[in-house]
């Protein structure tokens, strides 16, 4: 992870000091990337203790469609607490649903992206095309003397991708993302990490993943987010059959927090030490050991269905989260 400390350094060293909506000010440097070989090690910070069970609840939470913070504190993960209970903003917006309310977030888009298509009445091949892949009719209105009916599905985003590594791995449209801009005023926090992308290699039997990342805290959010994607990817590699191998890591805006800088600091004064290795449990079935494809597992993983083997780290260090 040495190169994730000389990204911090150089982002402090390069970036611009600029206010922000949280009230804390940032250190930002526009465009960065970190690039991972999982066949190297997991990459996992060891300049602190990384919360690896609370990463990874987390994504566990994503992958089951969570958009409760208590359905993330029962998977050991308490980063949204803040996001749902005091952040004065979505405290104040109508679409909040009570304590705990995270509205339309990640893993509802990741696993029930609101689909609609409008389509004039007379256009009846399109809505018989679209009734066979399981839309509906909930509408019908006129516009402009023409009818058109409106009809909604949910799409399961992530299924999706992991269908096309197993059955079209050649495809380069194997991604899912949660930039959904109709529903961005739904959300408790719109999407920082919003698009990922496979990249399988039906030659190699290698799966690797492109995240992009459009705002990005360096010193809480990035361990968190790299430690998901490989998590993710590792998984997907398990359920498909491939190994895991490549985590291209895109930021649009990487930054500090003004109020991190003494941890940074301290962290950038120690050396990385080597990298563990992630165990998947073995109840999760191996497609390259058992071909059978059992998708149904993005739903049934647990945090405690991964762990770190050989994770040495230097003692831990708090910075406070900026909401």
């Amino acid at each position: 992870m040495k190169h994730y400390l000389d990204l911090v350094a150089q982002v402090i060293q390069q970036g611009t000091r600029q206010a922000n909506r949280t009230g804390v000010d940032t250190i930002s440097l526009p465009g960065a990337m970190l690039k991972f070989d999982l066949t190297q090690g997991f990459p996992a910070i060891t300049t602190r203790k990384l919360a690896f069970k609370a990463a990874v609840g987390e994504m566990v939470g994503f992958l089951r469609g969570a958009n409760s913070a208590a359905d993330f504190r029962a998977l050991g993960c308490k980063v949204w607490d803040q996001n749902a209970n005091e952040n004065s903003q979505w405290l104040n917006n109508p679409f909040r649903q009570g304590t705990d309310d995270l509205g339309e977030i990640y893993g509802v888009q990741w696993r029930k992206w609101p689909a609609y298509k409008r389509i004039a009445v007379s256009n009846s091949a399109a809505i018989d095309a679209c009734l066979a892949q399981g839309y509906r009719r909930i509408a019908e209105d006129e516009e402009g003397g023409e009818a058109f009916v409106v009809l909604y599905k949910a799409i399961d985003q992530v299924r999706q991708c992991l269908d096309t590594i197993v059955n079209d791995p050649g495809s380069r449209r194997i991604l899912f993302h949660g930039w959904n801009c109709a529903q961005l005023d739904e959300m408790a926090l719109p999407p920082c990490h919003l698009l990922y992308q496979f990249h399988p290699n039906a030659q190699t039997r290698e799966l690797s993943l492109t995240l992009y990342i459009r705002s990005n805290d360096l010193g809480l959010g990035t361990p968190f987010n790299i430690t998901e994607g490989a998590a993710m990817l590792s998984l997907f590699g398990r359920l498909t059959g491939y190994t895991p191998r490549w985590l291209a890591y895109f930021v649009g805006d990487a930054h500090v927090y003004v109020n991190h800088l003494d941890m940074l600091n301290e962290q950038m004064r120690r050396e990385p030490l080597p990298a563990p290795k992630l165990v998947i449990s073995d109840r999760i079935p191996d497609y390259a050991t058992t071909g059978v494809y059992a998708p149904e597992w993005l739903e049934q993983v647990e945090p405690s269905d991964f762990w770190l083997e050989g994770y040495e780290h230097h003692p831990p260090l708090t910075a406070p989260m900026a909401v």
